[in-house]
């Protein structure tokens, strides 16, 4: 597990050291600043305080939807269904296992449905449950800011990439 609990560097009972320590030290001292419901005193915000209430879940869930994996499985599954061989086909690079795996984290997530048909051969296809669908409306905005943004992206990996040559010489 990394340091701090539940994978969270927030989390810091039970730990020694590490993230939690600096981030508790790098934010002590905008907590003044929060308010009750979560605002700093602007009015804006607390970047960190959904991920520093007892029993929050979102930094796991995020960590499990924003998965390379769970992200293509997701798009392919949008309005349609499709069987385990047909994602594996057109998800390169893919284990078996890690297909599987992803799968049941995304069906016990209440994000993807597994139909299992009496046939035989069984055949078992899975679809997005609507609250899957949803979710794919905003990954479908992130591949679109991606697809708008990638060649100033690509720009600055070439810039970044050549100061790092200079500095390594």
């Amino acid at each position: 597990m990394e340091v701090g609990t539940f994978k969270s560097p927030s989390h810091s009972e039970g730990t020694v050291g590490g993230a939690a320590t600096e981030k508790a030290g790098a934010t002590a001292g905008a907590a003044a600043a929060v308010s009750d419901d979560g605002h700093l005193a602007g009015g804006d915000p607390d970047p960190f305080q959904w991920d520093t209430r007892e029993g929050c879940e979102v930094r796991q869930i995020l960590d499990r939807v924003a998965d390379k994996w769970s992200l293509l499985v997701i798009a392919l599954l949008d309005r349609r269904k499709l069987r385990f061989t047909q994602l594996r086909r057109e998800i390169d690079g893919i284990s078996q296992r890690m297909l599987t795996v992803t799968l049941r984290q995304l069906e016990r997530d209440g994000l993807v449905e597994r139909t299992v048909h009496a046939v035989v051969p069984p055949r078992v296809e899975y679809e997005l449950t609507p609250l899957g669908g949803t979710l794919h409306t905003t990954i479908r905005s992130l591949v679109t800011w991606t697809e708008e943004h990638q060649n100033e992206i690509a720009a600055a990996r070439a810039s970044y990439d050549g100061r790092a040559a200079l500095e390594d010489h």
